[in-house]
């Protein structure tokens, strides 16, 4: 009723309003302020709907990156677990020993290529720092060997020079032993050491894992240890069979546990790096299920804002064209 009223009124004061000189009518405002006050209302909800349809394309991507986590996390779960088996045989003969003090140390940081997985990549590298400091020395060298774009990437800021070895891509392929171990070998040849000490994320669930440490000795040291009888004593209760010597029989032996605690490392660390991105991605998804709720109550009362200020407007109109009678 209202809005006849204004059209007919309208019609009505058209020849009038026509008759008189354009300076008289024109607005002080210019055109693009004009334009920018009659836009507000549609602009602001305009802005928050591709605001709210960001947020759904983004809620569906973490929710795709979560189950592709879960998928992997669930096939590289049994293998981390099987493999630790691997190593702990080596682990009661040759003993693990982190506080060990050595001439030269080789610091194996293991992180991931990919990022979204929480802190996992930023606690190794805390840990392979502190190796650094804790056994550096004036007679003494420290060296990393990293395995992992997002750590080479944060150790090349400050410790470039004291990298002998870098590696990445190792998961874009199904993991297995003959791929480490053929990563172990070249470590074994392109460094010199006394002590390797590998730096991972030990699994434990979804939400935790904890920054491991596990130590490798090279085979001068571990016939040295054995000799005065340290921790190593009990390899001379062992009679060896065969033609080789003491210190093959240590060298092959310190290899194929290196291999395998690094086989067991990797898997591990695969884990760990699945289990946090499953968190963070369940998290951005439910950040991003609020952040819809909180845009669309923000939505709705612009638009009923925008409603009430246009019905406010018409019926004002159409009451001053009657008090205008």
């Amino acid at each position: 009723m209202a809005m006849a009223v204004f059209r007919r009124e309208g019609r009505r004061l058209l020849p009038s309003i026509a008759a008189r000189p354009i300076a008289a009518i024109r607005s002080p405002l210019s055109s693009d302020q004009e334009e920018g006050l009659l836009g507000v209302r549609s602009i602001s909800t305009q802005v928050v709907r591709n605001r709210m349809k960001s947020v759904k394309n983004i809620q569906k991507i973490t929710k795709a990156m979560k189950m592709v986590a879960a998928s992997k996390l669930r096939a590289v779960q049994g293998r981390a677990e099987n493999s630790r088996g691997l190593w702990q045989p080596f682990t009661a003969l040759l003993g693990d020993n982190p506080s060990i003090d050595v001439k030269k140390s080789v610091v194996v940081t293991l992180s991931s290529d990919k990022g979204l997985c929480g802190g996992i990549n930023s606690t190794v590298v805390k840990v392979s720092r502190a190796l650094y400091k804790l056994n550096s020395g004036p007679e003494k060298e420290v060296q990393f060997v990293i395995v992992g774009e997002k750590a080479k990437a944060i150790m090349f800021r400050d410790s470039k020079n004291d990298i002998v070895l870098s590696v990445t891509e190792l998961n874009k392929n199904p993991l297995n032993y003959a791929q480490v171990s053929v990563l172990a070998d070249d470590i074994l040849k392109n460094v010199e050491f006394d002590a390797l000490r590998i730096v991972y994320n030990k699994f434990h669930s979804v939400v935790a894992f904890l920054p491991t440490v596990s130590t490798v000795l090279s085979p001068e040291i571990i016939e040295k240890e054995s000799e005065i009888g340290g921790k190593l004593g009990e390899l001379d209760s062992y009679e060896i069979e065969g033609g080789e010597t003491k210190g093959e029989i240590l060298q092959n032996l310190a290899e194929f546990q290196f291999s395998c605690v690094m086989f067991n490392a990797v898997l591990e660390n695969a884990c760990s790096e699945m289990g946090a991105r499953m968190s963070a991605m369940d998290s951005s998804s439910r950040n991003a299920g609020e952040m819809l709720d909180r845009l669309t109550l923000t939505y709705n009362r612009t638009r009923q804002a925008s409603i009430t200020t246009e019905l406010i407007e018409i019926i004002s109109g159409a009451s001053a064209l009657e008090a205008a009678k």
